[in-house]
């Protein structure tokens, strides 16, 4: 049931971090690869090692943002793929700017990024798995999806809290036609851009962490499990699922203390 053998599976943001993981994962289960990233090089590199593997690729520089492209790129897997089984929607950026300082434009484009391009994303897949009658996506939101983060992240949120109702209804819509949508919500991942704010202030990684009671930050690798999970059969019945993949952070409620944080928990017996 975990098998991806014969199956094609296409990954966005596939040149690195979450995508580059999944897009691993899969082919070692035995998934062809449509790969697709602005970064060409090291999309290509990760072309490289998926056909190490024996699996084909596409590799793709669309632009996810562009409905009218990505419709293009569809026509093109169609001329190389016989299906598409499994749509991982990674790619896509946001901004940060203080609520009453972020321009219109910068709301409109990552809207357009984050919602708009990740919908047609769903729907050339979607249309395309609706008639062979069976396929999954996996939809990448945040932890920003369900709760504010705060830190200037107001367009980011919105349009993440738009990937969640965006998989419910596609679930709602297509589950009976064999077409299933799940969303996996991540924490704080590693990836070059975090890295960097984290050089930048060396106190980011603590702050963050005193919201994850597995007491460290999230890595690409992490991904690749429930990526799987999603995508192969051992699902079937999982579909409409908001899945956190956080080590904690959306089960601790606000006003809790991590375990970590504690030197010593000192019981005690209410009084009679």
């Amino acid at each position: 049931m975990w098998s991806m053998l014969g199956k094609v599976a296409v990954v966005s943001g596939a040149a690195q971090g979450l995508g580059k993981a999944t897009a691993l994962a899969l082919a070692e289960a035995g998934a062809d690869l449509v790969l697709i990233d602005r970064n060409l090089p090291a999309a290509e590199q990760t072309s490289q090692q998926i056909q190490a593997l024996g699996r084909r690729t596409l590799v793709s520089a669309c632009d996810v943002s562009d409905p009218t492209a990505i419709a293009e790129l569809f026509s093109t897997i169609d001329s190389q793929f016989p299906t598409v089984d499994f749509l991982g929607n990674i790619a896509g950026d946001g901004c940060l700017a203080r609520p009453e300082e972020l321009s219109i434009e910068d709301l409109h484009r990552v809207l357009q990024n984050l919602v708009v391009g990740r919908f047609a994303m769903c729907q050339q897949a979607g249309r395309r798995m609706l008639k062979q009658g069976k396929g999954s996506i996996m939809n990448i939101g945040s932890l920003a999806s369900s709760t504010a983060l705060g830190r200037g992240h107001i367009a980011y949120s919105m349009a993440m809290g738009a990937v969640i109702q965006m998989t419910r209804e596609l679930s709602t819509e297509w589950a009976h036609r064999g077409v299933r949508v799940n969303c996996v919500t991540p924490a704080q991942v590693v990836n070059p851009s975090l890295q960097a704010r984290m050089t930048d202030d060396p106190q980011l990684e603590s702050r963050f962490l005193k919201g994850i009671p597995a007491n460290r930050l999230g890595q690409p690798d992490d991904i690749r499990g429930i990526a799987l999970l999603l995508a192969s059969d051992a699902s079937a019945w999982i579909t409409g699922a908001i899945i956190p993949l956080d080590g904690g952070n959306m089960a601790m409620n606000a006003g809790a203390t991590p375990g970590h944080q504690l030197e010593k928990i000192q019981s005690f017996s209410p009084k009679n």
